[in-house]
């Protein structure tokens, strides 16, 4: 269970965007976060995959309790929640190949201890992922100038998805895309969860997306969320 209790947040201190949030993910479930604009969405999200420490509350991730930003915390959480970002193309390095963006968490985490066999590990777990999102052979070598929102945004939930998380946190994932895309990224998602893989906190403005996404609805607005 990803849960977060009594989470005040923000990004300066003495301020907070979000007040006594509660939230609750559990394994093989999606959560729906809906609210309007300027109520801490996305404060949320970071908070929820470790990028944003809360200033006052707790993050447990299965009973184990998450203090600090990521890389201060715990090795045992520090894959442990993935997180898709609403723009593809703030969310990656120019430079680097759909191939490089996927592989990513695989270098840094060290899949094999001899170099020889971690690439080889890592080409073919970067070939599984590209498939599992729906990304052809011929665009990983295409950097993301070359390719488009949506292409890109395969390439990000198959990058978030290459460390195994228990969970996963879309904030907007599906904003910049067309239907079919949107459609075919919720479904990659939905398999995951329905394999038992993932727990998901879904963040969107669009309330007919998340009617079918998500099992549970949570609206965050003035009660929880104190002035953006």
């Amino acid at each position: 269970m990803l849960t977060l209790t009594g989470v005040d947040a923000g990004y300066e201190p003495g301020r907070p965007v979000l007040r006594g949030v509660d939230l609750r993910v559990a394994p093989g479930e999606v959560v729906g976060l809906s609210g309007p604009s300027g109520t801490g969405k996305t404060t949320l999200a970071r908070v929820a995959a470790l990028l944003l420490a809360p200033q006052r509350g707790t993050v447990e991730i299965d009973g184990v309790g998450a203090s600090g930003v990521r890389y201060a915390r715990d090795p045992r959480l520090r894959t442990a929640v993935g997180m898709v970002f609403q723009s593809p193309r703030r969310s990656v390095d120019a430079r680097l190949r759909l191939r490089d963006v996927i592989a990513e968490p695989l270098r840094l985490r060290g899949l094999a201890t001899a170099a020889r066999a971690g690439a080889t590990a890592r080409t073919e777990r970067v070939a599984e992922l590209a498939g599992r999102v729906g990304l052809t052979a011929d665009l990983l070598d295409r950097r993301p100038h070359e390719v488009s929102d949506g292409q890109l945004q395969r390439a990000c939930l198959a990058r978030s998805l290459a460390s195994g998380p228990r969970y996963l946190v879309c904030d907007e994932m599906t904003a910049m895309l067309d239907a079919s895309t949107t459609a075919a990224l919720v479904g990659v998602v939905g398999a995951e969860v329905r394999a038992g893989r993932l727990g998901v906190l879904a963040i969107s403005h669009d309330d007919a997306l998340l009617d079918v996404w998500a099992d549970r609805v949570v609206a965050l607005g003035a009660a929880v969320a104190g002035p953006a």
